[in-house]
């Protein structure tokens, strides 16, 4: 495998928006806030993710020191993922992120098109506590 990103740059937000990005990134990131998750655990939360995509941004994130992966010497062999101190840094921000995403589709008339999932329900705990 090819090294996610060989240099990062030197522009802290560019640096910050390099590693965090990545379709799935965040999503994951949110379930591994509330613990460590097998792939196949993250693999039934996230049915819309190939097995191969959910495994490089897992590696990516590994990488750049979001998550981290430990893996049990066990019949059958066991991996679990988790968020970093690092990675569990980026909770308020991706919440925030949720948040406006809700805010930027109430204000274009298509709240009733968000998807009601976990993380979707996750914001508006966000919300409601925020209030």
């Amino acid at each position: 495998m090819a090294e996610p990103l060989k240099r990062l740059p030197a522009l802290p937000i560019e640096r910050a928006l390099k590693v965090i990005s990545g379709r799935w990134k965040a999503v994951i990131l949110f379930h591994l806030f509330d613990g460590s998750k097998r792939l196949s655990e993250l693999t039934r939360l996230l049915p819309d993710v190939s097995q191969k995509v959910l495994i490089q941004q897992l590696r990516e994130m590994e990488f750049h020191g979001l998550v981290h992966r430990e893996i049990f010497r066990q019949v059958p062999p066991r991996v679990d993922y988790s968020a970093t101190p690092l990675g569990l840094s980026l909770e308020p921000f991706i919440m925030s992120l949720c948040e406006w995403g809700r805010r930027h589709a109430s204000e274009l008339g298509d709240a009733d098109e968000l998807s009601d999932c976990a993380l979707a329900n996750a914001c508006e705990r966000v919300s409601i506590r925020s209030s």
